[in-house]
């Protein structure tokens, strides 16, 4: 019997026990820049081809793979799935993580062959040391067509060209997948906020380095002092970025280099972030101090799931949603 895990990078250790014979998981961050298109997701989840480069097939990022399974890995993720009696989906609390399975839910939807053989389990991977996986599983739960429908509401709702469907998802049951409501509430609170212009994780960096947390490693890795648990530590440095080499900055320390490295270069950002030592401008002090607008001041160009925030088209969060 063929035993299949999906997860996240946060389970990539689950490759090391055995509670399955093939762990895959999925390298997509949901949370950053514009989406992959459908087209781009297809392609990652067809059977590998010339349009295939190194990293854009599912079968990359798999780390161990058993003979029974190895002859399959060129297939199409849901062929691939034809093989195995099980499939379960182990997914962290974490946004990131939660944008994945219901992604993955959406696509299983279309594959109903398929879906009689998953279960999914509620779980916190990073709360979980590898040696008690054997003496203790989270609960398996059947996915039914309640699971993928929440699940296909939610991808449809965050690929939208504007947040309202992800803000009129607060107000259904969404039961069936109980991680999802909190995971909405923490994507909308880092939409820019009606008095100063920021989301949550960039008005924590400013609160902690009104306190003294000058150095990146709080602002960054310490994750229960932060609060905030919607971007990684690369996004964490973009926005660190934007605060500090806007045209009126809020954060000053940042180093030098920074504006001009390429985000390709990781270990360079890395020093360079670990060489700066952060205070808040007079400006960062009157935002924190809700007195300033951000982003009457500085430029705003990002992504927020299918959402382009611009200074122009900045939707904002009060705690409900305004529009532009």
């Amino acid at each position: 019997m063929t035993r299949l895990i999906l997860t996240s990078n946060s389970g990539v250790s689950l490759e090391r026990s055995d509670l399955a014979d093939i762990v895959i998981p999925f390298s997509f961050r949901f949370v950053w820049g514009p989406l992959p298109s459908p087209d781009e997701l297809a392609t990652y989840l067809a059977a590998r081809s010339d349009n295939h480069a190194p990293g854009t097939h599912w079968s990359d990022y798999v780390g161990r793979w058993r003979p029974a399974t190895k002859a399959h890995k060129d297939y199409g993720f849901f062929e691939f799935c034809q093989h195995c009696e099980t499939i379960e989906l182990w997914f962290d609390p974490a946004p990131k993580d939660q944008l994945q399975l219901v992604w993955l839910l959406d696509y299983f939807r279309s594959h109903p062959e398929t879906v009689a053989r998953l279960k999914f389990r509620l779980l916190d991977l990073a709360m979980i040391e590898l040696e008690r996986l054997g003496k203790w599983r989270p609960p398996a739960v059947d996915v039914t067509e309640k699971e993928l429908e929440t699940a296909s509401a939610a991808w449809q709702a965050y690929r939208a060209p504007t947040p309202e469907a992800c803000f009129d998802l607060l107000g259904k049951d969404l039961s069936a997948l109980p991680l999802l409501k909190p995971v909405l509430i923490d994507l909308l609170e880092e939409l820019p906020s009606s008095s100063t212009g920021l989301g949550a994780t960039e008005m924590r960096m400013l609160e902690l380095i009104a306190r003294g947390y000058s150095l990146t490693n709080a602002l960054f890795h310490l994750c229960q002092l932060r609060q905030t648990r919607v971007f990684g530590e690369s996004e964490h440095g973009y926005l660190l970025d934007g605060l500090a080499h806007g045209p009126r900055p809020a954060v000053a320390g940042l180093d030098e280099d920074l504006r001009t490295l390429d985000r390709g270069k990781l270990r360079d950002r890395h020093r360079a972030y670990l060489r700066s030592e952060f205070s808040l401008t007079e400006f960062g002090k009157a935002v924190l101090a809700h007195k300033e607008d951000f982003t009457r001041h500085n430029p705003i160009d990002r992504w927020w799931g299918g959402t382009h925030l611009t200074n122009d088209r900045l939707w904002r969060w009060n705690p409900a949603l305004v529009s532009p």
